[in-house]
C-alpha cells in the first residue's frame, strides 16, 4: 500500500467516525425529546450520563485528525478536510451537550404535560435533528447544495424560537405559580435553537472543506 493509499484509507475511517458520533449526538437529541415528552427522568438521567460517549469520541477523533497531519503532511485539499473535522466534533460534541443540558431541565421540570403545554417544540427538535444529520452528510460527501438547504432550514428553527417566546409570555401573566417551569421551557427551546446553529457551523466548515472559503474569505 502506497502513502497515499494509506491516507486515503485513514480518512475514510476519520468520516466513518464522524458519522458515529453524528449517529450518537442525534440519539441524544431523541432521547432528550423522549424523556421530555414523557417526563421519564430515568431517560433523562441515563442521556446526561451518556454524554461521556461524545466527548469521549471527540477525543478520538481529535486524536486520529492531529495524526494524519502530523504524520502525512496533507496537500492543502486534505488540510483543509482534516481541519474542517476538528471543527465540527467540536459542534457535535457541543449538541451533545446541550441535549445534556436539556435532560437537566426535565429532571426539575413539575407540571404535568410540560411538553404539549408549547405546541412547536416537538417540531423545532424534530428539524433540529434533520438539520444535524444532514449537515454531517453535507460535509461527508462534499455536499455543498445540502449545506445550503440545512442552512436555510435554520430561519425555521429561529421562527419557532420567536414563536414560544410569544406562547410563553401569554402563559406567564395567568400561570405565575409555574414561572420557574414556564423558564425552563424557554431554555429547551434556546438549546434546541442552538443545536440548530452548530448544524449551520457544520455546513460552513463543509464548505471550507470544498473550496477552502469560511464566511467568503479564503483561508487554504
Amino acid at each position: 500500500m502506497t502513502a497515499r493509499q494509506a491516507f486515503v484509507t485513514e480518512l475514510e475511517q476519520l468520516h466513518t467516525d464522524l458519522i458515529k458520533m453524528g449517529a450518537l449526538v442525534e440519539q441524544s437529541i431523541d432521547n432528550a425529546v423522549l424523556a421530555f415528552k414523557t417526563q421519564d427522568k430515568k431517560i433523562a438521567k441515563e442521556t446526561i450520563d451518556n454524554d461521556r460517549l461524545v466527548n469521549d469520541m471527540e477525543k478520538s477523533i481529535e486524536a486520529r485528525c492531529l495524526s494524519l497531519i502530523l504524520r502525512q503532511q496533507p496537500v492543502a485539499t486534505d488540510l483543509r478536510n482534516i481541519s474542517s473535522a476538528l471543527k465540527i466534533v467540536t459542534d457535535m460534541e457541543r449538541i451533545g451537550d446541550q441535549s445534556a443540558d436539556i435532560c437537566d431541565l426535565i429532571m426539575r421540570i413539575e407540571v404535568k404535560h410540560a411538553y404539549n403545554t408549547i405546541d412547536h417544540i416537538p417540531n423545532m427538535a424534530k428539524i433540529a435533528k434533520s438539520m444535524v444529520h444532514d449537515a454531517i452528510y453535507a460535509f461527508i460527501n462534499q455536499d455543498l447544495d445540502l449545506a445550503s438547504d440545512v442552512a436555510k432550514r435554520d430561519d425555521e428553527v429561529d421562527a419557532l424560537f420567536d414563536a414560544i417566546k410569544k406562547d410563553l409570555s401569554s402563559l406567564i401573566q395567568p400561570n405565575s405559580e409555574i414561572l420557574d417551569d414556564l423558564i425552563d421551557l424557554l431554555m429547551i427551546a434556546k438549546y434546541l435553537e442552538r443545536i440548530g446553529d452548530h448544524a449551520v457551523n457544520i455546513c460552513e466548515w463543509a464548505e471550507f472543506s470544498r473550496t477552502g472559503l469560511l464566511n467568503d474569505t479564503k483561508l487554504i
